[in-house]
């Protein structure tokens, strides 16, 4: 019999928000990537772009290595940089389980330190049932 794998949806990452005319902005991608629902985002300072913000300053994109908000739809630029709408202040509850973050971000203290960039802009993560 196959499995079935359901897609993350928002109600999977976003718990709560108060008030969506605020707390959502929608920004630029930078080309590159597939960003999944749920990627902890960082703004290029020079361009203006987001990405998913890297563990440590990328040369070519200063700025991203400081989470400020969080994908709220999946959005393919992987040919060219596309809009997507994020959460970029608070007050919003995100769950932890659903944040997808850069590749660079793989130790349990780095993901710490992004959990605490994205707080102080409101994006408080969870852990949630």
């Amino acid at each position: 019999m196959p499995v079935l794998t359901a897609s993350p949806t928002l109600g999977d990452l976003l718990k709560f928000e108060l008030n969506a005319s605020y707390t959502r902005e929608t920004v630029t991608l930078k080309a590159g990537t597939s960003y999944p629902l749920g990627s902890v985002l960082g703004r290029i300072t020079a361009s203006g772009e987001f990405r998913l913000s890297p563990a440590a300053e990328v040369v070519g994109d200063e700025g991203a290595e400081t989470a400020i908000g969080v994908l709220l739809e999946a959005v393919d630029a992987t040919d060219a940089a596309v809009t997507g709408l994020i959460a970029a202040r608070g007050p919003v509850i995100l769950a932890d389980a659903a944040l997808v973050f850069d590749a660079s971000v793989d130790q349990p203290t780095e993901r710490a330190a992004k959990i605490i960039q994205l707080a102080t802009v409101g994006l408080v993560a969870r852990a949630t049932v």
